[in-house]
């Protein structure tokens, strides 16, 4: 089993966590969730001498792919989404990039399915749909290092926002007790947004499921 590290790196207006799960054995890395900063993350990652491999989008919300793009150009890392995705990504209206005044669409260069499993940087990796906060949302499940990354499905003591284009409560709290719940107690929780939970303290504190 592949030894895994995380660090978390707050980027963009609204504090997006930017994830890296770096093989410790082998240096390579995966990046979660670039939102901002493309030049300073792909700094961090020569700097520490890690091989960039891959760049998995929980969702296509500005503050989540924004820099995506250019770190993909900067490091020749690939971009995942879920297949549902590809709507929000190249939409406007929907990936909410007009917040920060400006249009913008952005890509994936690989789209995956429900369930679909990755071997990357030497990790196992499950593509978990858990639609709700965007029609194509999703969440990669590490279950050889009890390790879930949420982007804006799942927080600590809460959920995603619903009330944007193409949003549905319903939907996500359905995604979050069918996909996420199921998972071990002790599997740690990686959100888009705010600190670390596990999905034990989830199924017990958490107001809205």
């Amino acid at each position: 089993m592949a030894p895994i590290k995380i660090k978390r790196y707050v980027v963009g207006m609204v504090q997006t966590n930017c994830y890296f799960a770096v093989n410790e054995d082998t240096k390579e890395v995966l990046v979660v969730d670039p939102g901002d900063g493309a030049k300073q993350l792909a700094k961090i990652i020569e700097d520490e001498g890690l091989t960039p491999t891959a760049i998995l989008l929980t969702h296509g919300h500005f503050d989540h792919a924004k820099a995506a793009e250019e770190l993909s150009k900067l490091t020749g890392m690939n971009i995942y989404a879920h297949e549902r995705e590809k709507e929000t990504l190249e939409s406007p209206q929907l990936n909410l990039s007009g917040w920060e005044g400006k249009s913008c669409v952005y890509h994936a260069d690989i789209f995956l399915k429900d369930e679909q499993e990755l071997d990357l940087a030497g990790f196992h990796i499950r593509t978990l749909y858990t639609p709700g906060h965007t029609i194509g949302g999703c969440c990669y499940y590490f279950p050889y290092q009890n390790k879930v990354f949420s982007g804006d499905t799942l927080f600590q003591t809460s959920i995603g926002r619903t009330d944007f284009p193409k949003g549905s409560a319903s939907g996500l709290i359905r995604a979050i007790k069918d996909k996420l719940l199921p998972l071990p107690d002790e599997t740690e929780v990686y959100p888009g947004h705010g600190d670390m939970t596990t999905i034990g303290e989830e199924r017990t504190q958490n107001p809205y499921l």
